[in-house]
């Protein structure tokens, strides 16, 4: 998507090459923007309580109807952390707090740059209680259960990285994301 507008002033964008870039940058003299690329991060989160992991079942698209781990993405002013936190709240009214990061995904596409940062939580309170919008039915479950459940690819890889393979501690890379961005098949 061309930006032909400036955000900061109105301006009519103009292509500059920078650092060996070619960027959309403001042509008013007065104004110093620079339209460094199209960014999303997301945030995914691994609650455990006891044994069993807590998921939710997609009432949208995209993976409408596969279960997957809570999340979502980054408000322009909040920190990524807090972003976790309130994604599950918001998604479950389940409570939990950051204890790592677990797995990392880099997606660079044409339109947008899509990150995600996967965190292990620890559960603090609560009954899984789903939103009623984004999805339609939340639970701790586990894996046992999991294999007769339609549990997003991603979500298959993260319980894998995180949950199933401890000894493999330390932060991982998703190594063949989706084409399509959000779930891995």
């Amino acid at each position: 998507m061309a930006i032909n507008y400036c955000v900061e002033c109105g301006h009519p964008m103009e292509t500059r090459v920078m650092d060996g870039v070619e960027r959309r940058a403001c042509s008013s003299e007065a104004c110093n923007y620079v339209h460094w690329g199209s960014y999303s991060i997301g945030v995914g989160a691994l609650v455990m309580r006891d044994d069993r992991v807590l998921l939710v079942r997609r009432a949208q698209e995209p993976g409408k109807g596969n279960w997957t781990n809570p999340g979502g993405y980054i408000e322009q002013l909040e920190p990524i952390e807090e972003t976790v936190v309130r994604e599950v709240q918001e998604e479950t009214g389940v409570e939990a707090r950051v204890v790592s990061i677990v797995a990392l995904r880099d997606l660079p596409r044409a339109a947008v740059h899509n990150v995600y940062i996967a965190y292990e939580m620890e559960y603090i309170g609560g009954e899984p209680i789903p939103d009623g919008v984004e999805v339609d039915a939340a639970g701790f479950f586990t894996l046992e259960e999991l294999k007769s459940m339609q549990v997003a690819g991603f979500t298959q890889w993260l319980l894998d990285v995180a949950v199933r393979n401890p000894e493999g501690a330390g932060l991982h890379k998703d190594v063949t994301p989706a084409a399509n961005g959000y779930f891995r098949t």
